[in-house]
């Protein structure tokens, strides 16, 4: 548990009082490509699961995998977590406990990474609203593949909230690469949410760069992420079931194995807790200690960090 986390998280959840100024109407856009925000990267290579390859192609390669499961991600999910990823989601949206308190100076602008289905956009403007009667606050969806947007955006068309002209004007659904973020100016975000989406990235480091440009100061990094199991007995079940049972799955479920074992290595290939808690500091945020929260005995962990 992080014991420290809930007064600084309160802080940046109260409306940042201290700026006056009213968020921008959020609306949805067309989805074009988001290929042409970071320039191919010649020569230097990286890893695709287990795979060595340039950085130039991961983008796709990855691309390719998400365009693939879209439609079933949260079966895919559910294969992958034995579905205990729903809970998981609920609680990180319950710890953040994010949205405009009463006598608040103004809404808070909401930034969800990777967020391609919506289920953590929903479920943070759900709760801001039943908890907070928060009917205010923006939400800005992005994600650098136009295909789970596009999910994104059809689950948000079976949501309460695009029934309502106005209350529609609050979300827009952007193709962003997550390292760049070109369309987001700096500091005008005041809680940036990243579930299951990071260790896609092909430069972490260079998306933890650029959640800090765009956080107003005061603002939170949120990032749910599978993560590395500590426990070494618990480890050698987990894994086998991840590469003995989940790419069997995968093709038994969605015809797909070649997806399911990207994901499965792609997990292995994410920094240790520790690790990407100093990459989270590097780039320029407080983490109050013990800087994570391993759920499931380290399957997940949920990170926190705080721009001051």
């Amino acid at each position: 548990m992080i014991k420290t986390q809930a007064p600084v998280l309160r802080r940046a959840a109260m409306g940042l009082r201290h700026y006056s100024e009213p968020p921008k109407p959020a609306s949805s856009t067309p989805i074009p490509s988001a290929s042409s925000q970071a320039p191919p990267t010649i020569g230097e290579t990286t890893h695709f699961g287990y795979q060595t390859v340039n950085k130039s192609e991961k983008e796709k390669l990855v691309g390719g995998v998400f365009s693939s499961v879209a439609r079933s991600y949260d079966v895919m999910n559910d294969v992958m977590s034995m579905g205990v990823h729903r809970l998981w989601k609920h609680h990180f949206i319950n710890r953040l406990d994010a949205g405009m308190r009463p006598g608040a100076s103004r809404p808070l602008d909401f930034l969800d990474v990777a967020g391609g289905t919506g289920d953590i956009a929903f479920g943070l403007i759900d709760h801001a609203a039943e908890k907070f009667g928060d009917y205010k606050s923006t939400m800005t969806v992005a994600d650098i593949n136009p295909d789970m947007l596009r999910e994104g955006e059809r689950r948000f068309n079976e949501t309460k909230w695009a029934a309502d002209p106005e209350q529609r004007k609050r979300f827009s659904f952007k193709v962003q690469n997550g390292e760049v973020m070109d369309e987001i100016e700096d500091s005008s975000k005041d809680v940036y949410t990243i579930a299951f989406g990071i260790r896609n990235f092909t430069d972490i480091q260079a998306g933890l760069n650029t959640a800090y440009r765009v956080l107003r100061p005061g603002g939170v990094f949120a990032c749910l992420e599978f993560s590395q199991v500590e426990n070494p007995v618990i480890d050698m079940g987990y894994q086998a079931y991840s590469f003995g049972l989940l790419p069997l799955m995968g093709q038994l479920i969605a015809n797909d194995r070649d997806s399911y074992q990207y994901l499965v290595e792609s997990i292995r290939k994410f920094p240790p807790q520790e690790q990407f808690k100093s990459m989270i500091q590097k780039a320029g945020f407080f983490v109050p200690e013990p800087g994570y929260e391993n759920l499931t005995f380290g399957v997940a962990a949920i990170h926190l960090g705080v721009k001051l």
